[in-house]
């Protein structure tokens, strides 16, 4: 019988809590550590349509890649986290997180992404080993990247800033990474492909000389979802791992 402590401990094989940043708050964050798991769901965040899908599949755990709490949590009566915790404890789902750790462990959320755009990585963006730079095996047009860039990831539509040059050195930092932008351009790279970019950070670009590409904070990190869920299969194949069929892209494009 796999329990959740089971799974837990798996997972910090592959992304050790170690590895998250200070800010963060992955782990085992709510439930029983010796329940039995026969379902459990996978999704980036949890959001109330997701809890809602883990009681309708039944699912016993809930695994995401955004933690469910950050701050401390002082009550459960408000509309935001502490409600969620609390009903997903009324329906008995746990929860584990893999947040930074999982984007700094390697075959996490960036390695993922980079090989996703074609690319292999050859060493980590920044400092913290959050990101990654590669190569394509050839260049391409930034108009050929963008097209094969936005099928890749899915993703209803990009922005962008195309620095006239073709892409074959890129660099990859899954979600919020506009703020290592330098650091792609200090290591050569012609592309950098992130999410949540600032209108200054598209300037940044333009002084610099590079293409920056945002490819939006769910579709850079969703993609680890379904590779994590084959990891955990293969792990443990008597449990049912589940990738959530009501969490996508949140953000429209006219």
């Amino acid at each position: 019988m796999t329990k959740v402590k089971n799974i837990f401990s798996y997972l910090c094989e592959l992304a050790p809590l170690e590895l998250q940043e200070d800010f963060d708050n992955a782990g085992f964050l709510l439930g029983h550590g010796d329940a039995a798991v026969t379902r459990a769901l996978l999704a980036l965040d949890i959001t109330p349509p997701v809890i809602e899908e883990a009681r309708e599949k039944q699912a016993q755990l809930l695994i995401s890649h955004h933690p469910l709490i950050f701050s401390p949590l002082k009550t459960v009566t408000d509309p935001g986290s502490g409600a969620k915790a609390l009903r997903l404890a009324e329906q008995g789902t746990a929860v584990i997180s893999m947040h930074t750790n999982l984007d700094i462990a390697e075959g996490g959320v960036n390695d993922v992404l980079i090989n996703l755009l074609g690319a292999k990585a050859e060493e980590p963006l920044d400092a913290e080993n959050c990101g990654r730079v590669g190569h394509l095996d050839k260049p391409l047009s930034m108009e050929k990247f963008l097209r094969f860039c936005k099928e890749r990831l899915q993703t209803k539509g990009l922005r962008y800033y195309d620095a006239g040059r073709p892409v074959y050195k890129l660099a990859v930092m899954g979600g919020s990474g506009g703020s290592a932008l330098a650091e792609a351009a200090a290591k050569g790279c012609d592309t950098y492909v992130t999410a949540d970019i600032k209108y200054n950070q598209f300037l940044e670009a333009g002084e610099l000389g590079i293409n920056l590409i945002d490819g939006d904070h769910f579709c850079t990190e969703n993609p680890v979802i379904p590779v994590l869920a084959d990891q955990l299969r293969r792990r443990f194949p008597e449990v049912a791992f589940l990738v959530s069929e009501r969490h996508g892209q949140l953000i429209s494009f006219l």
